[in-house]
């Protein structure tokens, strides 16, 4: 989540490959954040690449997002 909000642009392809996914898997992942509500994705209407989307962190994948880390940081201190 935190590549995605520092990235929004990513193509899936890149994004695959910076998370070490295949793009089927990516895809997988995505689609069930995005059903959960912690992304949303739209398109570039303007684009001359019409294939090209974003994608998002909603609020409640920020609050996701941030709860996640104090997990994290609980269970490691």
């Amino acid at each position: 989540m935190r590549i995605l909000q520092e990235n929004p642009d990513l193509t899936l392809r890149d994004l695959a490959q910076r998370l070490g996914f295949c793009v089927g898997g990516l895809k997988y992942c995505l689609s069930a954040l995005i059903d959960k509500g912690f992304i949303k994705v739209s398109n570039f209407q303007k684009s001359k690449n019409k294939f090209k989307y974003v994608y998002l962190l909603t609020t409640q994948g920020i609050a996701e997002k941030v709860g996640m880390t104090r997990r994290f940081l609980k269970r490691n201190m």
